[in-house]
């Protein structure tokens, strides 16, 4: 299934970006991890890496040329795929996107063309060499952001790639980069407090600097700089990117260790961080021995045995106590969503048990087979994405005006997380095999502990599934994922006295709750669902059909 990639918004203020090389032709083969191509972006040249696997079949924006941010990068996908309709419908909704920019963009001059005059008196100019940061846009839906950690403060020097900050978003906490070189002169908001996107986050520039005029008017500044003319300003932006071209190219034909110096991709730098892993210790799988994702997760550091701590007591004293916690972006995120689904979709509950010894057997005979790994999960997920197929009105989506059906089946996988719950999708679910759906299972749900989600990995469900089961929970109901028409939820397997061909014996059967929003699914709709579901899991072999 060819996937499409778009021009990807690298910095905070990127609107457009370069293809300044492109370091894999049509037809190469490409991996996870390797680097696709140097972006020039506002602020710097930065290499851009694949998350994705296949061929390169198409690019559609040549080395030189210039995008608006979204428009189609490449795709990348099976090899002699006809990815014709795609190219065809991407290039009319990009021509379309691109006009309208400029027309927004128009309106907006002129805008600020008739305000100008009135706005110059309450405006400060900007020392030359200070930089005005704001909070970051890190994700599509993200409207403000909570500043969870400063890496830096001020007085600290900073050059450019340093990490400034861990910001909150609605979807996952983020280390934001640093663009410029300079001093931290003004942080503008404090460790766990929450800001609206694009407003003063902190301020940068040549030690000594006043700032407090800038401060005072919120990081708004006039048009004009005094000692920095439009046209100086962009011949140094292109002489720095020029730099950076430069440098990168360098480091992709440089062995991965000369010159003392190690080269991995961001990606990779990201990972060994977070794990605590030398990069030093690796070997790069990478194109020039370069250090890539995979090199990282597939190290295994050698085992330290240490000590344990003396055991200490300490007596409890009965004194009531309380502690308020501020509420993260995710929770905040997570109640608006849920509140909205809990009290604007009328909603009900169908039940049903599923005897699930056939399942526990195939699942047996499946994993037996050398490196394959299938969950009940698994199961049920793939049994659920075959079901809607032969009820296509539980895969829809209520609008006012209409019910969307959806043609595609993507099924969401709730995973609970430190600061709450997300959805991670697995995308054209009922084309998937059980051994497949239980990789991209597992690999989103890691993604989602460790806070590598990416906004497009959490987008497009059309129906969710809720599993327990693993806590011991035998029965519960879960809140419809809107725009989702249902949810299931899944209980544990339990062991108990069963009637099977009018004899009680020892079975293992599993409860299941189908939530339905009845706008678009009906009780009877709900419940040949349910039977058709129930039949796919108790006849694990009709699955594999």
């Amino acid at each position: 299934m060819a996937t499409i990639i778009n021009m990807p918004r690298l910095s905070d203020t990127m609107e457009e970006g370069v293809v300044a090389k492109w370091l894999k032709n049509v037809g190469d083969k490409v991996e996870e991890g390797d680097i696709l191509a140097e972006i020039e972006t506002d602020k710097a040249t930065m290499e851009f890496e694949s998350f994705y696997e296949g061929t390169l079949l198409y690019v559609g924006i040549k080395e030189g040329e210039t995008s608006p941010v979204d428009v189609l990068l490449a795709i990348i996908g099976e090899e002699g795929e006809d990815i014709s309709a795609i190219i065809s419908g991407s290039n009319e909704s990009d021509k379309t996107e691109v006009k309208e920019k400029k027309e927004e963009e128009e309106e907006v001059a002129k805008e600020e063309t008739t305000t100008e005059v009135n706005a110059s008196e309450n405006s400060v100019a900007i020392p030359n060499g200070v930089e005005v940061i704001t909070m970051p846009r890190l994700s599509d839906t993200m409207t403000d952001g909570t500043v969870a950690t400063w890496l830096k403060k001020v007085g600290d020097a900073v050059q450019e790639g340093d990490m400034l900050a861990e910001i909150e978003t609605d979807k996952a906490t983020m280390e934001f980069e640093c663009f410029y070189e300079g001093t931290i002169l003004y942080i503008g908001v404090q460790e766990g407090e929450t800001a609206p996107v694009d407003s003063l986050l902190t301020i940068i520039g040549p030690a000594g600097t006043d700032v407090s005029a800038i401060v005072a008017n919120g990081g708004a500044a006039s048009s004009d700089e005094p000692t920095v003319t439009s046209e100086k300003k962009e011949d140094k932006k292109v002489e720095k990117s020029s730099e950076k071209v430069e440098e990168t190219k360098t480091v992709v034909a440089s062995n991965n260790t000369s010159n003392g110096r190690i080269f991995a991709s961001p990606l990779a730098k990201k990972i060994a961080s977070d794990k605590g892993i030398n990069l030093a210790d690796l070997n790069g799988s990478g194109e020039n021995g370069r250090i890539i994702k995979k090199d990282v997760e597939n190290y295994t550091p050698s085992v330290k045995v240490e000590a344990a701590p003396a055991a200490t007591t300490t007596a409890s004293s009965n004194v009531e106590s309380s502690e308020e916690v501020k509420n993260s972006q995710m929770r905040k995120a997570i109640a608006k969503s849920l509140g909205n689904s809990k009290f604007t979709a009328p909603d009900f509950s169908l039940n049903i048990e599923v005897d699930m010894d056939n399942a526990m057997a195939s699942r047996k005979t499946i994993n037996a087979i050398p490196e394959t790994k299938v969950s009940f999960n698994d199961l049920v997920v793939k049994a659920c994405a075959m079901a809607l197929k032969k009820h296509p009105q539980v895969n829809t989506s209520w609008t006012d005006a209409n019910t969307i059906y959806h043609s595609h089946i993507h099924v969401g996988v709730a995973v609970a997380v430190d600061d709450g719950l997300l959805v991670p999708v697995i995308k054209y679910t009922d084309q998937l095999s059980l051994t497949q759906i239980g990789a991209g299972v597992r690999d989103l749900a890691g993604k989602a502990r460790n806070k590598k989600l990416a906004p497009a990995d959490m987008q497009g469900s059309t129906f969710t599934v809720s599993n327990l089961g693993m806590f011991g929970i035998e029965n519960f109901n879960s809140i419809i994922n809107q725009p989702n028409s249902a949810i299931l939820s899944v209980g544990a397997i339990v062991q108990k006295p069963v009637v099977k061909d009018g004899q009680i014996v020892v079975g293992n059967t599993m409860k299941l709750t189908l939530t339905c929003d009845h706008r678009t699914v009906d009780g009877a709709v709900g419940a040949q669902f349910l039977q058709t579901l129930k039949t796919f899991i108790e006849n694990p072999v009709t699955m594999l059909a």
